[in-house]
């Protein structure tokens, strides 16, 4: 069911594989934090999908959230997301975020001016349920950059 949204927070990970789970982590905590605000949707799945498009055309912005395995173990990094389009791709069930925008375009006509990527670096994907201990660490810094970037999102 598609929900407006004035801000859509969207993560990505697999909280079997260690550090890999750090985007639900921060989507539980986002759904905590931001419980009673009705102007805030989180997300939280395994890998993005094109279905995810309806969701993203429906809200104002959207924060992906997930780790990266090209940052070092820890770092927490907030980046700006454009849409990409691009016909000759083949089809995927698994989408990055300037794809999933790109879609959301294509299908809906929905361009957001607002769209944020923030990741953690991860030291681990192994099997297991814990983090490594820079992920552990960063976890507060990386709610805090979140939380500012939502509320910014809705003070716009």
């Amino acid at each position: 069911m598609t929900i407006n949204a004035r801000c859509l927070v969207l993560a990505c990970g697999n909280t079997l594989r260690s550090d890999d789970g750090v985007g639900p982590k921060l989507a539980d905590w986002a759904e905590e934090r931001f419980y009673e605000n009705g102007n805030v949707r989180v997300i939280s799945r395994q890998q993005w999908t094109p279905e995810l498009a309806e969701e993203i055309a429906a809200a104002d912005s959207v924060l992906f959230v997930d780790s990266s395995v090209s940052s070092p173990p820890g770092r927490v990094r907030l980046i700006p997301v454009s849409s990409r389009v691009d016909s000759s791709a083949p089809a995927s069930h698994h989408l990055k975020p300037s794809e999933l925008l790109g879609l959301t375009r294509s299908l809906y006509g929905s361009i957001k001016s607002h769209a944020m990527l923030l990741t953690v670096g991860v030291g681990s994907t192994e099997l297991g349920e814990t983090f490594s201990e820079p992920v552990q660490a960063a976890l507060p810094r990386a709610r805090g950059i979140l939380e500012k970037a939502v509320l910014r999102f809705l003070a716009n």
